[in-house]
């Protein structure tokens, strides 16, 4: 692609074969039939049947698709409607959470203009943007969508805010002189981009690039070309599923080997490994999982943090590395005056005296030299320049009476290539021009200088303390404008000649700066063992000053611009990345190579945005965090999480909330997968000692589907602990079913199953076949419910209390109630092939499931006691 930043004005015109006039009717025909439209292209989507058809690729399902066959086999069409719906179910669910909107692309589309003014054949029309093609002459005025990229061939004070793109803050400067040396993106002032806007100015442009070919399509086809992440709870649920329906295959084999060893009949042994997959696949344990991080969103969209994506949740809480934009997160995202220097001394606003004839010079000088304006609380105009109304309006001058008073006699706007606004005024009755700029452009033209004792002749002394002044601002990150002026003859007119020979008056130092809770998010953050790193468009310059104020950058750390990114190898920037707290002036493939690096690393890497050229980053982080307030709808239709307030420290109390919920999710799935031990313990007790069935298939899906899921769900509600931010982010390396984590459950589900098999021995013994499994049964989903209390915490029951998480005891009030109805309801006792129980075994199946709590609670207080 040509460079068409270094290319004259001229050069730019010939190599697309074009006048100023504009190309012919049928040359444009000729162009869009080899271009094409100026629209971006849609990646291909996966149809709903797709995505419903991929729910059955896992291993699990396949066996439960089995088992439903066996049974249907075996005439017990009860157990295999049950599980066939419960497969459907599940996806169906799977489908729905899949199917999120994917509108990143049409809301980059939704960025173009409908129409653009352009010269074709000598003549101005306006057109649909879809149709302007490369060589297309583009007039461009304030208040125009740029809609395709291009090369300024005629500036007129052109101002455009590319903030979106760039992530610049501020409105750039564009001129129509050509570049000699390679440029990022935001430095390119030369050149106008798709989806930027224009705010002050006018100017011709030769479009370069259209459709996919602009700096937005580019974008496009990042977003299309990076995948997603799945989370680390994903992950070691996959690994989880799988490991588990190999052990489910091997465990069915020898079960059913046994069985057939024994001579029993094809068809008991067969359901007798049917008994076993179902009692050993965790049903709910998807549902379960969606609906706690489901309740999880709530209570942050609660707390300004709106969680588009269910698996963000998750991977909150396990979050490292938090990347975030420096304007409107870290930052207020409006600039204010911080300091001024006048009279030889640095003042804060307050400090200002309007009876100081020196300072209310200063002072008509920034509201005169001024095309801002302030209308019912509203600025309008550029942020720099309305923030010198700000400070005047600070210290009750106001802007509005001041311009009444001495209206605007002649004026030369602000220019890139002088860096200057001049206008003229009747000061006092004397016609003055009152000058505002860059500080190394107006103090060469200055010959004096205006001090509390008076004006006279300004020297290298002079000079040289202002300088150092300017230097001492621009370490502090403050962006800083001089101010001077000169007394004219009432007859002189202004040009650009008139702009020498002043009178220095003073300087005016601004910032963007940090939210007041940015500082205390940021500890917080280091805290919680979270790397912050700022990622902006700014200066590096402003950048570290901002960084280093609110504790982002420490002594020893580093800070590099997209250039000196783009010179690192891949080697040199995985040695260096761990002390880089700062990035400045960075391309949407910077920000990618900065996620992608840190995730090399193993990290969880959270990544904020609110520009285009944010989106894939957004997409390409674990968790995508785009602003509410000021962000584009393309990056909040990339991210995972969108912050209502656009605040740092939303996605601080959000981490914690994950921590939280990432917390309840592992205790849910170890009260599920415990229950689950007990019941494959049980049948494989039954099998290796050649006993009946002790569960239909209808049992374990009742006690899986029904009784298990409210207690798993009201463990994901239990609230967080108050040392929640003292711990490191967990490691995704680290799985769930860690060694110690599957000892948990063998010695929790053991126990649940040594007091259901002596249920079940009780009941073989009292009534036969039909007693022990309706015991069984019983006992196991009583105790499953008991069990629920245990996984609450790791701390005894009577430590965490029952009051603070009610919903535990409506959950086990609940499942003893479906319980009690299929035990004694007798069209439940039919389906569930329930026997009638005496009062005595009733009782000892209660005294039954009870045991393996107490057992295990006096096992929590002796291990407290202990620690």
């Amino acid at each position: 692609m040509k460079q068409w930043y270094k290319l004259t004005a001229e050069e730019s015109l010939r190599e697309m074969n074009v006048t100023t006039e504009g190309l012919a009717p049928d040359r444009v025909l000729e162009i869009r039939k080899e271009k094409g439209e100026n629209s971006l292209l849609e990646s291909k989507k996966k149809s709903v049947l797709q995505v419903f058809l991929e729910q059955f690729k896992d291993f699990l399902v396949v066996i439960l698709v089995a088992a439903a066959v066996i049974s249907s086999l075996s005439g017990n069409m009860e157990s295999t409607i049950v599980i066939l719906a419960v497969i459907i179910l599940n996806a169906v669910l799977g489908t729905v959470q899949h199917e999120k909107a994917q509108k990143s692309l049409e809301s980059l589309k939704s960025l173009s203009a409908p129409n653009a003014k352009v010269i074709r054949d000598g003549k101005k029309v306006e057109i649909p943007s879809k149709e302007v093609v490369p060589g297309d002459i583009l007039m461009l005025e304030a208040g125009d969508m740029v809609v395709a990229d291009g090369r300024i061939i005629s500036n007129y004070s052109l101002q455009v805010n590319e903030s979106s793109l760039t992530g610049e803050s501020t409105n750039v400067d564009k001129s129509d002189i050509t570049l000699d040396e390679e440029m990022p993106l935001g430095d390119r002032i030369n050149m106008v981009f798709s989806g930027s806007l224009v705010t002050y100015g006018r100017a011709l442009v030769l479009i370069t690039e259209t459709g996919m070919e602009t700096e937005i399509g580019k974008i496009a086809s990042l977003m299309n070309e990076t995948k997603e992440k799945k989370t680390p709870l994903q992950v070691s649920l996959d690994e989880f599923s799988s490991k588990l329906a190999m052990v489910i295959l091997v465990i069915c084999a020898i079960v059913f080997a046994l069985s057939m060893f024994r001579k029993m009949p094809i068809l008991d042994s067969l359901m007798f490994a049917v008994a076993l997959a179902v009692a050993a696949i965790p049903e709910a344990l998807s549902s379960i999982v969606t609906i706690v991080q489901a309740m999880g969103t709530q209570k942050m969209a609660r707390e300004n943090a709106i969680i588009k994506e269910l698996k963000a949740v998750e991977s909150l809480g396990s979050v490292s590395v938090i990347c975030s934009d420096k304007t409107g997160t870290l930052t207020q995202n409006k600039m204010t005056v911080q300091q001024v220097y006048v009279g030889e001394e640095t003042l804060e606003i307050d400090d200002i005296d309007l009876k100081n004839q020196l300072h209310r010079y200063l002072l008509y000088d920034a509201i005169l030299a001024n095309d801002a304006s302030i209308h019912n609380g509203v600025a309008v105009g550029d942020p720099t320049e309305y923030a010198l109304l700000e400070m005047a309006r600070k210290i009750e001058l106001l802007d509005d009476e001041i311009r009444n008073m001495m209206p605007r006699i002649d004026e030369i706007p602000f220019d890139s290539d002088r860096k200057l606004m001049s206008t003229k005024y009747g000061l006092r009755g004397i016609p003055t021009i009152l000058t505002k700029g860059a500080l190394d452009v107006l103090l060469d033209r200055t010959v004096q200088i205006r001090t509390n004792e008076g004006i006279r002749e300004i020297t290298d002394a002079d000079k040289n303390q202002i300088l150092h002044k300017n230097q001492e601002f621009s370490e502090k990150g403050l962006r800083v404008l001089a101010f001077a002026y000169k007394e004219v003859e009432e007859d002189h007119v202004l040009k650009l000649e008139s702009e020498n020979d002043y009178i220095f008056l003073g300087l005016i130092s601004m910032v963007d700066p940090p939210r007041e809770e940015s500082k205390k998010a940021v500890a917080d953050a280091k805290r919680a063992g979270i790397r912050p790193v700022m990622i902006t468009g700014d200066h590096k310059v402003t950048a570290v000053a901002i960084a280093r104020q609110i504790g982002i950058f420490e002594d020893g750390d580093l800070a590099l611009t997209g250039v000196e990114l783009d010179a690192l190898s891949e080697e040199e920037l995985d040695q260096k990345i761990a002390s880089i707290s700062v990035y400045a002036r960075v391309s949407p493939e910077n920000k990618i190579r900065i996620v992608n690096a840190w995730q090399k690393r193993g990290n969880i890497v959270a990544m904020t945005g609110d520009g285009v050229n944010d989106a894939p980053a957004l997409k390409k982080a674990d968790v995508g965090v785009a602003m509410g307030i000021t962000g584009t709808e393309v990056s909040k239709d990339a991210a995972s999480m969108i912050l209502s307030d656009d605040n740092f420290a939303t996605i601080i109390k959000a981490v914690a909330n994950g921590r939280n919920v990432y917390k309840n999710i592992k205790n849910a799935i170890h009260f599920l997968l415990s229950g689950n031990m007990a019941g494959i313990l049980s049948v494989l007790y039954t099998s290796i000692l050649g006993l009946p069935v002790p569960f239909h298939a209808v049992h374990l899906l009742f006690i899986n589907l029904l009784t298990d899921s409210l207690p798993a769900i009201a463990i994901g509600m239990e609230p967080a602990e108050a040392n929640l931010l003292d711990e490191k982010p967990r490691d995704p390396k680290t799985g769930i079913l860690t060694k110690e984590f599957m000892a948990l459950l063998a010695v929790q589900g053991g126990l649940i199953a040594i007091c259901t098999m002596i249920a079940f021995h009780i009941g073989l013994a009292d009534g036969g076949k039909a007693v022990a499994s309706t015991m069984a049964f019983s006992t196991l989903t009583l105790a499953r419910l008991f069990h629920g209390f245990n996984c609450r915490s790791k701390n005894s029951i009577f430590a965490i209390g029952f009051r603070n998480n009610m919903y535990s005891l409506y959950a086990f009030a609940l499942g003893v109630v479906l319980l009690t109805l299929v035990l004694f309801v007798p069209v439940l006792q039919r389906l569930f092939e329930i026997a009638e129980l005496t009062g005595g075994q009733l009782a000892m199946i209660f005294a039954l499931a009870v045991m393996p709590t107490v057992l295990i609670q006096l096992g929590k207080m002796i291990q407290i006691k202990r620690r």
